[in-house]
C-alpha cells in the first residue's frame, strides 16, 4: 500500500469515528433529561393537588416535576399543542377540546373522574338543568374544562345567555354570590375532599341529582353517569341525605408525543401511586386507565397496562435504564457498521494485494497454454515468449507489497520459474529437431 492510500485509509476512519461521537453525544443528551415541564390549573386546584402528589415521587427517581399553573383544561391544551413551548405533560379534561391529528399529543393514562357538581338556591327542587333558564348561573372561568361543559350542558337544555344570566367566575366567588343571594345557581368541578367541596358540601346550599344523567351522557359521551352516596359528606348528619346522581368528566394525564419514553413510565408509576386507591365513585385499581378516545394512547402506556414498567427500568437506576433502551440502542447500527468496517478492512487490503498480483497470474497462465498449444514454436516465438516471461518476472520484482504477503510474491516467481522451463524445453526440443534434420 502506497504512503498516498495509507494516509487516505487513516482520514477516511477518523471521519467516521467523528461521526459515530457525534452521534453517540447527539443521542445521549436527550436521554439525561432530568425536568419534567408540566402544566396544571389553578394554584388551589385539583389538577394543581395531583402534581404536588406527583412530585415527590417523581424526585425519587432524579427527576424534577416543574410545575406551572395556568387557567384549567383549555389553556394546557393549547401550551401543549404549540411545538415550540417548554410545557411537555399537562392535565385536560375530558370533552373540553377537540383534538386534531397534527396536535402531536399522546395520552399517557386517564387519572380520575371529575365529578360536575350545581348547587343552586331556594325551596323547589332542581334535578333538571332546563329548571335554571332564566336565572342568575355561574359557570366557570375562561380556560377552565368547566366553562366548556357548563355551555354544553346547558346548551342541551335549552339555556343560553339570552335567556338565562350566564356569569364566568371562579370556585371561590361563585360560592360566595350563592350565599349572598346574587346568584341562583353555580356548576362546580372537582373531588369530594378539595377544600371548596367540603364548604360547598356541608353548607345550607342544595346540591342537585341530575335526573336525565343517562341522556346526557349519551349525547357527551366524554361524561359519565357516577353515584354520590348518601351520607358521604357526613354519617353523623346523614349528608348527603340521598343518592346523588352526578355527571362526571374524566382527568386525562397528556404529553407531547416527542416526550422521552422512559419518562412516561415514571409518570404512570406516580398516577398508579395516586390515583389507585378507591374513592367515592369508584373501586380500588379503577385508575389510572386507558378508557378514553380523546387522545391516542402512547405505545408505553399500552405496554405499561400489559406487563409494567420495562425489564431494565425494574432493576436499574433510572438514567442508566435510560440510557441503555433508549439510546444505546440507536447507536447499535453505527457500532455495528464500525465493527463490520474494521472486519472488513483487512480482507479488503488483502484482496487489493492479490489483485495485483492476479494480473501477472492471468498472463502467466495465458503464456504457459500459448506454449502446449504451440507444439514446434519458430525461434522467434521462442524468443518472444522469453522476452514476455522476463518481462512478467521484472513487473513481479518490482510490486511494492507489505511483508505478510511475501509468500504471495515468491509462489508467483514460482510460476514464472515454471514457465520459463517450459520454454527453455521448447527451446530445447526445437533445437533437437533442427539438428536431427540436419543430419
Amino acid at each position: 500500500m502506497t504512503r498516498g492510500r495509507r494516509r487516505l485509509l487513516i482520514i477516511c476512519l477518523i471521519v467516521l469515528l467523528a461521526m459515530l461521537g457525534w452521534a453517540f453525544v447527539t443521542a445521549l443528551k436527550p436521554a439525561l433529561q432530568r425536568t419534567i415541564v408540566i402544566t396544571t390549573g389553578a394554584d388551589n386546584g385539583i389538577y394543581r393537588g395531583f402534581a404536588d402528589r406527583y412530585a415527590p415521587i417523581l424526585k425519587r427517581e432524579g427527576i424534577t416535576l416543574d410545575i406551572r399553573a395556568s387557567s384549567g383544561s383549555v389553556e394546557n391544551y393549547q401550551r401543549l399543542t404549540n411545538p415550540a413551548s417548554e410545557y411537555e405533560v399537562g392535565f385536560i379534561q375530558s370533552g373540553t377540546t377537540s383534538p386534531k391529528e397534527t396536535d402531536h399529543l399522546e395520552t399517557i393514562a386517564a387519572v380520575s373522574y371529575e365529578p360536575i357538581w350545581v348547587f343552586y338556591r331556594g325551596d323547589t327542587i332542581v334535578n333538571r338543568l332546563a329548571q335554571l333558564r332564566g336565572k342568575k348561573v355561574a359557570i366557570g372561568v375562561p380556560g377552565s374544562g368547566l366553562l366548556n361543559v357548563s355551555l354544553v350542558l346547558l346548551g342541551y337544555s335549552g339555556i343560553t345567555r339570552d335567556n338565562t344570566t350566564l356569569l364566568e367566575m371562579d370556585a371561590l366567588k361563585a360560592y360566595q354570590a350563592l350565599e349572598n343571594g346574587q346568584l341562583d345557581a353555580a356548576f362546580f368541578i372537582g373531588r369530594p375532599d378539595a377544600a371548596i367541596q367540603k364548604t360547598l358540601l356541608n353548607s345550607d346550599l342544595k346540591l342537585m341529582s341530575f335526573a336525565q344523567a343517562e341522556a346526557l351522557a349519551q349525547k357527551f359521551p366524554s361524561l359519565s353517569k357516577i353515584i354520590f352516596p348518601r351520607a358521604s359528606t357526613s354519617i353523623v348528619n346523614d349528608l348527603p341525605r340521598a343518592d346523588v346522581t352526578l355527571l362526571a368528566a374524566t382527568a386525562l394525564l397528556v404529553s407531547k408525543d416527542s416526550l422521552h419514553p422512559a419518562l412516561d413510565y415514571l409518570l404512570l408509576d406516580a398516577a398508579k401511586t395516586v390515583h389507585g386507591g378507591d374513592d367515592y365513585f369508584t373501586p380500588l385499581g379503577t385508575f389510572p386507565n386507558l378508557n378514553t378516545e380523546e387522545f391516542p394512547i402512547s405505545d408505553e402506556s399500552v405496554r405499561y397496562f400489559k406487563s409494567g414498567r420495562p425489564f431494565l427500568q425494574r432493576y436499574l437506576p433510572f438514567w442508566l435504564a435510560s440510557l441503555i433502551e433508549r439510546r444505546l440502542l440507536i447507536l447499535l447500527p453505527f457500532m455495528a457498521l464500525l465493527i463490520g468496517l474494521l472486519q472488513a478492512l483487512p480482507r479488503m487490503v488483502e484482496a487489493r494485494m492479490k489483485r495485483r498480483l492476479v494480473v501477472w497470474y492471468r498472463e502467466i497462465k495465458s503464456l504457459e497454454d500459448e506454449i502446449w498449444k504451440n507444439a514446434q514454436p519458430a525461434p522467434t516465438q521462442i524468443a518472444k515468449w522469453r522476452d514476455e516471461i522476463e518481462s512478467i518476472d521484472a513487473h513481479a520484482s518490482q510490486i511494492r507489497i507489505p511483508h505478510r504477503y511475501f509468500q504471495d510474491v515468491y509462489a508467483l516467481k514460482q510460476a514464472i520459474g515454471v514457465v520459463r522451463d517450459r520454454i527453455s524445453q521448447a527451446a530445447a526440443k526445437m533445437n533437437e529437431s533442427t539438428s536431427g534434420g540436419r543430419t
